[in-house]
């Protein structure tokens, strides 16, 4: 039985080979990277999707980093010897083809090793292939049995299992690999498909084997936050679980574990550095521009969970500078917690009561009336943009009943969009302002919600649609912008700021909106505003507005919190400073109570740490952190892309929908309503 387990592992780590070798062969044809063989290494196409080619971008610019930085330091003065690169688990990946067409292999040749079946089957591609036996130059098979699959003068091809040590070194020498020669060791996702005993074997034998080597790994971390779990799931879906994520959670952890092994060098990072510190700002920009894209939080964590690692040994190569230390990616980690909030399921008729969608928007009523819309969810058995609206009725205490319903009249109807804003005008209407259909199709004109009891029955309210005001007004053809209630001179208004566009990446300008006339008004503001920013939060506080975080034009978290304060005039805008210093994140929501800005979840990059609660003292400008503590919360719980309501007299948060569309590994909505009991922020008063 066990003996048939391990046989299905292998059989399904072997499929994610096929499914990475489409990723790839997607990735060259839409123009991400230069690599004319992946199609011709790979059975059949696949249009993959923006965040998809993202990811494998990012994972490809880094391996290639590491091997260029190896091929420079060994094969740039003549006379030196020959260097050997051994890629394990390589799969149907072109790098031997890459570099014979870049004329790198000159002074250097290439040796690959999977499973006898994947090696097998590449080999049997390249002989089928004339414009890929044409690089090779001639070649031989190996024999019927041979581990040897394929051989030119310069590129072998080995079928062996990985955690057959003997037989692999074995092999290798008889291949021609010779163990003194500088040698590049690549691994990507590799390692962690193995027993944890198996891959400390494997890292250990190549340390004890190579005395001039560079060990380059690429593979998941971070299992612990909420994404993590979800990425395990998946892999334990496939019937290939990710092994040691739990021996080695992280980058440290993984370099201590190289280091240990007899590597003298080592330096790890996740995806998220690599991008920002090793890759030119000209050619991010280049990639940014490849497609349209709208999925940053999904982006940021994908990199935020995965590494890229060099280790070195030799006299030579553990000088080698593959990641020399940068400075412009600043660790900014949360200052220690100063509490915690707990967390727990809402209570009441379960039917109905969780919101499985993000991009959504939600808005308070009455005190015990809840409306949400909008978004990308489940809806009838489908992941879809969600056409039906959420309300959630508070029955006792703090117990709540939930309905999906349905728009009502033969008027407009709630056209798909998401990333759009809601603002309450009374108890049953509602504003809707922007919003977007596609990354390239933004929602066309203001809706006004109006959620009323038809003949003051009791049953549930019906919700019906009105259109009004100019579809061609392009103030409000954004999305992941923020509206917010601000007053002067006596007069209410709606102040639109920031977000996204189909034409600019950020936007930074703003615009008030008269309640009363429901028409667009010029006020004087003074002082220096924010930069572009888009899903940031905002939330009104003394008549202004406060504005936090969100990300720049350059796809960067910001830390900086801004109020739009009412002056005699008009408004002013301040900048608030604070310490210690928050972590800069989005797609988080805001709220004040008692003079605290609280700024709830979202995204981060410069931390390792899981965003919880920041709360700023708007008096001070101190921050505090606190934990959420989600013990009593079936996990996963993603606290991005979702909406909060806040119960300031009962101290109590509802957090509703969030999630994402998580990589390859599958879209998750968080299934339950969630609140957060705020009670531990009354002791620091």
């Amino acid at each position: 039985m066990g003996s048939r387990n391990r046989q299905r592992r292998a059989e399904a780590v072997q499929s994610t080979n096929d499914s990475s070798a489409l990723s790839k062969s997607s990735l060259a044809a839409r123009g991400y990277v230069h690599d004319a063989f992946a199609a011709l290494l790979v059975p059949g196409t696949a249009r993959r999707a923006p965040l998809i080619h993202r990811g494998y971008y990012v994972r490809a610019r880094a391996v290639r980093h590491c091997v260029r930085a190896f091929i420079e330091q060994t094969c740039a003065a003549p006379g030196t010897p020959r260097a050997q690169i051994l890629s394990l688990g390589a799969g149907s990946d072109s790098l031997y083809f890459r570099l014979k067409t870049a004329g790198h292999l000159a002074g250097a040749a290439v040796w690959e090793v999977d499973f006898p079946d994947v090696a097998e089957r590449k080999a049997q591609r390249i002989r089928d292939t004339p414009d890929l036996c044409a690089l090779t130059g001639p070649f031989q098979s190996g024999d019927h049995g041979s581990t040897l699959c394929f051989e030119s003068s310069d590129y072998r091809i080995l079928g062996l299992d990985l955690r057959q040590l003997q037989r692999l070194d074995q092999a290798l020498a008889a291949a021609g690999l010779d163990a003194a020669f500088p040698t590049l060791l690549l691994a990507e996702a590799v390692l962690t498909y193995l027993e944890p005993d198996d891959a400390a074997a494997l890292i250990a034998w190549a340390a004890q084997r190579f005395s001039n080597a560079i060990f380059v790994v690429y593979e998941q971390m971070r299992p612990q936050d909420a994404f993590g779990e979800f990425m395990q799931q998946h892999f334990r879906h496939l019937n290939s679980p990710l092994h040691g994520l739990d021996r080695f959670p992280d980058a440290e952890a993984q370099q201590q574990r190289f280091l240990q092994a007899g590597w003298t060098a080592c330096r790890a990072m996740d995806l998220n550095e690599f991008y920002r510190c090793f890759l030119p700002a000209e050619e991010r920009r280049r990639m940014e521009n490849l497609e349209p894209f709208d999925e940053f939080e999904e982006w940021h964590l994908k990199c935020a969970h995965y590494f890229i690692l060099a280790a070195s040994r030799g006299d030579s190569l553990s000088q080698t500078l593959v990641f020399p230390p940068s400075e412009t990616f600043p660790r900014i980690d949360p200052a220690s917690p100063s509490g915690v909030f707990p967390a727990s399921v809402v209570t009441g008729d379960t039917q109905g009561l969780g919101l499985k969608r993000y991009g959504h928007a939600s808005v308070l009523l009455s005190p015990g009336v809840i409306l949400s819309a909008g978004g990308f969810g489940e809806q009838e058995g489908r992941h879809c943009r969600v056409s039906k609206f959420h309300m959630l009725l508070r029955y006792s205490d703090f117990e709540w009943k939930g309905n999906q319903i349905g728009s009502w009249g033969t008027g407009a109807q709630w056209d798909g969009r998401l990333y759009h804003t809601m603002t309450r005008l009374s108890d049953t209407h509602v504003l809707v302002l922007g919003g977007r259909l596609s990354p390239v199709t933004p929602a066309l004109g203001i809706l006004q919600l109006c959620c009323e009891n038809e003949d003051n029955s009791t049953e549930d309210p019906i919700v019906t649609v009105t259109k009004f005001g100019p579809e061609e007004d392009s103030t409000l053809s954004r999305w992941r912008h923020s509206t917010t209630e601000v007053s002067c001179e006596n007069q209410k208004y709606l102040f639109v700021y920031g977000g996204r566009s189909v034409a600019e990446p950020v936007l930074s300008d703003w615009h008030f909106l008269h309640v009363g006339t429901m028409t667009w008004v010029r006020i004087p503001v003074k002082g220096e505003g924010p930069e572009g920013r888009h899903s940031h939060s905002a939330c009104s506080w003394q008549g202004g507005a406060l504005i936090a975080g969100g990300l720049d034009v350059s796809e960067e978290p910001l830390s900086s919190v801004f109020f739009l304060k009412p002056i005699t005039s008009g408004f002013l805008w301040e900048s608030i400073a604070i310490q210690p210093p928050i972590t800069p994140r989005y797609s988080h929501t805001a709220h004040v109570i008692n003079g605290k800005l609280l700024l709830v979840g979202g995204v981060w990059i410069h931390s390792s740490a899981v965003p919880g609660v920041t709360v700023i003292d708007l008096s001070t400008g101190l921050s505090f952190e606190y934990q959420i503590d989600t013990t009593c919360v079936p996990w996963p719980l993603m606290l991005h892309n979702h909406t909060s309501i806040l119960f300031p007299e009962e101290q109590q948060l509802l957090l509703l929908g969030g999630g994402g569309n998580c990589f390859s590994f599958g879209t998750y909505f968080n299934p339950h309503t969630v609140t957060l009991d705020l009670s531990p922020l009354s002791a620091r008063q």
